[in-house]
C-alpha cells in the first residue's frame, strides 16, 4: 500500500488505524449489547413516549383515544382524591424515610462495633428489604394489625383494647410507616460499607482531645458519613413515592378506610385500571414524574450545604 493511501486510511480512522481485532471486539459490544437497547426503546423509552401522548387524550383503553389537549392536566387541579393522594403520599414519605433512615443508621452503628457473627446479622437484617415490597408481608401485615391480630392479643393480655389498625382512618397509614421502616436492611447495608470505610486515625484523635463517644460521632462520624446519607435518602425518597403494593393489599385495593392508604400510585392504578380512564392516568404519571424529578434536584442543590467530601 503507498504512503498516501495510508495516509489517507489513517484520516478516515481519525489519525489511528484500527486492527482487525478491534473492529471485531466493536461488533461484539454491539452483539451484546443490542438486547439492551432493545429493551430500552421497547420496554422503557417506547411507553414513556406513548404515555405522554396519551396524557393529552381521552382513553379508556378499549378505543381509540382522541385528542383533548390540557384537559386532564387542568382536570387534575381541582380533584380532591388527587389532592389527598398527595397528601398521603407526602406524609408517608416525610415520616417513613426519616425514621426509616436514623434507624438503619443506629443498627449500622451498633453492627460496626464488631459484633460476633456479624455476617449472619447483616443478612437477617437485610431479609426484610428483599421481602418487605412483596404481596405475602403485606397480607402477614394486614393480619397482624387487624381487630383480633398479634398487635391486639397483645395489647389485651395488658388489658388495653386495641382498635383494628388497618381499618381505621387515624392509623391505617401509621401500619405502612412502621411497615417501610422495617424495611431498613438496604440502607443499612450501604451506611454499615461507609463506616467502615472511616479511617481510625480520626476517631483517635478525637478521643485524645477528650471527646466521648457521642461527641465522637456528631463530629466525626456524621460529618464522615453525609455523602452515605445524602445517597440512601435520594433512593429511599425515589422508592417511597412508587410505594403501591403495601397500599393495594392492606386497603383491599380501596386506599381505605376513608383514603387515609390512598397513595398517589394506587390512585393512578385505580383511575387507570379500574376507571379505565387511561388518559387521565397517565397524565398522573407525568406529574408524579415531575415531582420527583423536582424533589430529587432539591435534594442536590440542598446537598452543598450539608454534605462533605473528602476534597
Amino acid at each position: 500500500m503507498s504512503a498516501v493511501a495510508e495516509l489517507s486510511r489513517l484520516k478516515r480512522r481519525g489519525g489511528r488505524s484500527v486492527a482487525p481485532s478491534e473492529r471485531g471486539d466493536g461488533k461484539a459490544a454491539v452483539f451484546f449489547l443490542g438486547p439492551w437497547f432493545v429493551g430500552l426503546f421497547l420496554i422503557t423509552a417506547g411507553p414513556l413516549v406513548a404515555s405522554l401522548y396519551l396524557s393529552f387524550t381521552d382513553y379508556d383503553l378499549l378505543t381509540d383515544p382522541g385528542w383533548i389537549g390540557l384537559s386532564n392536566y387542568v382536570e387534575m387541579a381541582s380533584d380532591p382524591r388527587l389532592l389527598k393522594a398527595l397528601s398521603v403520599t407526602f406524609t408517608y414519605v416525610g415520616v417513613s424515610v426519616p425514621l426509616q433512615l436514623a434507624f438503619a443508621l443506629l443498627l449500622a452503628v451498633v453492627l460496626d462495633r464488631g459484633l460476633r457473627g456479624l455476617p449472619v446479622y447483616r443478612s437477617v437484617f437485610y431479609l426484610p428489604s428483599l421481602l418487605g415490597g412483596s404481596v405475602a408481608i403485606a397480607v402477614l401485615w394486614r393480619q397482624i394489625f387487624g381487630t383480633n391480630g398479634l398487635i391486639n392479643q397483645v395489647l389485651a393480655y395488658f388489658g388495653i383494647d386495641g382498635p383494628g389498625w388497618v381499618s381505621h382512618p387515624d392509623y391505617a397509614l401509621g401500619t405502612l410507616i412502621i411497615l417501610n421502616v422495617w424495611t431498613f436492611g438496604a440502607p443499612m447495608v450501604i451506611f454499615l460499607a461507609g463506616l467502615r470505610q472511616i479511617p481510625a486515625m480520626y476517631y483517635e484523635a478525637a478521643s485524645i482531645d477528650g471527646a466521648g463517644r457521642m461527641r465522637q460521632f456528631w463530629s466525626v462520624t456524621m460529618p464522615l458519613l453525609t455523602p452515605i446519607i445524602f445517597f440512601n435518602l435520594v433512593l429511599q425518597v425515589i422508592g417511597a413515592f412508587q410505594a403501591f403494593t403495601q397500599a393495594f393489599v392492606v386497603s383491599g385495593g380501596t386506599g381505605g378506610p376513608a383514603d387515609s392508604t390512598l397513595f398517589y400510585t394506587l390512585y393512578l392504578y385505580q383511575e387507570g385500571f379500574a376507571s379505565l380512564n387511561m388518559g387521565y392516568a397517565s397524565a398522573m404519571a407525568w406529574l408524579l414524574l415531575v415531582l420527583v424529578a423536582v424533589l430529587t434536584a432539591l435534594n442536590f442543590f440542598l446537598s452543598r450545604y450539608w454534605v462533605f467530601y473528602n476534597d
